[in-house]
């Protein structure tokens, strides 16, 4: 599996990463068939799996992606010792919805929650705050998270459906090594909002999500004729096209395709291999 570095960090991961929410939330798959999801993505050179506390069905099952991701690693028969597990706290799920929860108080009890779900052994390796809370300013609630980092529960700090002006914001009060916004031939708001370039200038990694445009747009990738017809032509998925696609948007991407199936993490891996030439992205920036 082909490595880059996570920001300036020094840490290499693999250049496809494992969106853990498919397995937390409706229509989940049973845990023994999740957890073999996991080990699959750990055989293929998977070693950065992204989560959050409010991957779960509502708030009486916070944290259930964390727990999982924990079991399968402790229980994983190789060497899980250079994965890095990248989870998010900000976000509440009263009834299944999403609220923000920006509240300081909050944040500091969610982060502590996390650590003790992903183990307790050790500093969280990424924490991200999932997505600012007008309630709040960004300073207060990053405050608790820059406690978290001095008090050892936190390695690396990220941030989620952030501006421009907001990162660096948050970047006076923590050091930040990651940015996760939506990215994906739907929405390529990141390629003009800025974020994408000031990603790539400060060397920040860029996590896209919901790269295939969701549960409701992805099967709908085939009917991009541009997609589709590159797809055939290589021989593979329109799905390992669109993560070639967004790799070839900038060295700073690093794409999180979730799956609940082997199949899922299987064919996602094929896009480390499928090289897009330029003409080809243009083809598929035209027809999205």
């Amino acid at each position: 599996m082909e490595t880059k570095q996570l920001g300036k960090t020094g840490i290499f991961t693999s250049v496809i990463g494992l969106g853990g929410m498919p397995m937390s939330i409706y229509n989940r798959p049973p845990e023994a068939e999740s957890i073999q999801v996991i080990h699959r993505a750990l055989d293929l050179g998977v070693t950065f799996i992204d989560t959050a506390d409010s991957y779960c069905k509502d708030e009486s099952d916070k944290h259930h992606n964390e727990k999982l991701i924990h079991k399968a690693l402790a229980s994983y028969q190789g060497d899980a010792s250079q994965v890095i597990v990248a989870t998010k706290g900000g976000l509440m799920r009263p009834d299944g919805n999403w609220v923000r929860n920006g509240n300081p108080e909050h944040l500091r009890q969610t982060i502590r929650a996390s650590f003790e779900a992903l183990g307790g052994n050790k500093p969280i390796d990424v924490w991200q705050y999932h997505a600012p809370d007008t309630q709040y300013t960004i300073e207060e609630s990053l405050a608790p998270v820059k406690e978290a980092v001095d008090a050892g529960l936190i390695r690396f700090v990220g941030v989620s459906n952030f501006s421009v002006e907001q990162i660096q914001r948050a970047r006076d009060v923590v050091d930040i090594v990651s940015v996760q916004n939506q990215y994906s031939p739907w929405q390529r708001q990141p390629e003009s909002d800025g974020v994408l370039q000031y990603c790539e200038q400060e060397e920040l990694t860029f996590l896209p999500w919901s790269p295939f445009g969701g549960s409701r747009r992805h099967q709908g990738l085939q009917n991009i004729p541009a997609i589709a017809q590159l797809a055939k032509a290589k021989g593979v998925s329109v799905y390992c096209i669109v993560l070639a696609w967004l790799r070839s948007k900038s060295p700073c991407i690093l794409p999180i395709p979730g799956a609940s199936k082997i199949s899922s993490i299987e064919d996602s891996v094929r896009a480390v291999d499928i090289k897009l030439s330029e003409a080809e992205v243009q083809k598929i920036d035209q027809a999205t």
